[in-house]
C-alpha cells in the first residue's frame, strides 16, 4: 500500500533537449508497488511545453488543469480540465501550455517510459 499527498513528492524539471518550463513528479511506480507502469504527475508553466519526440511506448494522459494542446503526428488537439488523451506508440507528440495558469496532467506509460 503506498500513500502520499503529491505536495510532499519531489518535483523535478525536465532536462531535455526541447523541453521549457516542464516538470514531472513520479508519483506510482515500481517502488510503490506497481510493477510494470509508472503514473507521472506532469506540471507545465505558462507558455511551457513538453518536447517534440516519439518512442516505442504508449501515452494515457488525464488534465487535471489548465488549458493546453497536444499534437500527435502533426495534427494538434485542444486540451482542458477533464480531457482523457491516449498516445499511441512510436507517434511523435508534444503538449504545450496555451493557458494563463499552469497545465498540470497525469501521464501512465509503462515502466520503460520513465526515465
Amino acid at each position: 500500500m503506498f500513500i502520499k499527498d503529491l505536495q510532499e513528492i519531489e518535483k523535478k524539471a525536465m532536462v531535455v533537449e526541447g523541453a521549457k518550463g516542464a516538470y514531472k513528479q513520479v508519483a506510482i511506480g515500481p517502488k510503490e508497488g506497481w510493477d510494470g507502469y509508472v503514473l507521472r504527475v506532469m506540471t507545465l508553466e505558462t507558455a511551457g511545453n513538453t518536447p517534440q519526440h516519439k518512442h516505442p511506448w504508449p501515452h494515457i494522459n488525464y488534465v487535471l488543469s489548465g488549458l493546453g494542446t497536444v499534437a500527435i503526428d502533426g495534427k494538434e488537439y485542444p486540451v482542458k480540465e477533464g480531457t482523457c488523451a491516449y498516445i499511441p506508440a512510436d507517434s511523435e507528440h508534444s503538449f504545450v501550455n496555451i493557458g494563463e495558469s499552469e497545465l498540470k496532467f497525469i501521464c501512465i506509460v509503462p515502466e520503460i517510459g520513465e526515465f
